[in-house]
């Protein structure tokens, strides 16, 4: 891959995070659930650290961080992807969010498997599993909310 092509890649990336952090910020300010609330304040905050990491990939300056993929149970992989909407159910919302993740994780993953740069293919599996992360994450509060019989 590139120089260029990877810096292209990372921008975007970059981009991304900033859209994720907004779309968690947003979501939180409507949220009526504290713990809802809570947790989608501690996403975004998430969502600004990995653009942090992306923005030091891009100077050059990469800090060492592991980042280890979740068991992932796949519970709403097979689910349709709802639209973005001002009326969103929070089922729905955290349903979005968790899309968004996947299709994040199997970009990166992708990314990964076609670098031949030792470095660069670390770089896109931390990303990837930053991303597995938040998608168990929130697949496990989906779960608890669309399932409280369960508990």
């Amino acid at each position: 891959m590139k120089s260029e092509d990877l810096q292209r890649i990372i921008r975007d990336a970059i981009d991304n995070e900033v859209e994720a952090y907004t779309f968690y910020r947003s979501v939180a300010e409507r949220a009526k659930d504290e713990d809802l609330k809570t947790i989608f304040l501690e996403l975004a905050e998430d969502e600004k650290q990995h653009r942090e990491y992306l923005q030091d990939v891009l100077l050059g300056s990469i800090e060492k961080m592991e980042f280890e993929a979740p068991e992932d149970y796949r519970v709403t992989d097979a689910m349709e992807e709802p639209e973005l909407s001002v009326d969103m159910k929070p089922l729905e919302g955290l349903l979005l969010a968790i899309k968004k993740e996947l299709h994040a994780a199997q970009m990166y993953t992708r990314l990964a498997g076609a670098s031949t740069s030792v470095e660069q293919k670390m770089v896109f599996e931390h990303l990837a599993n930053m991303e597995k992360g938040h998608k168990a994450r929130l697949e496990d509060i989906y779960t608890d909310m669309a399932y409280p019989e369960a508990w």
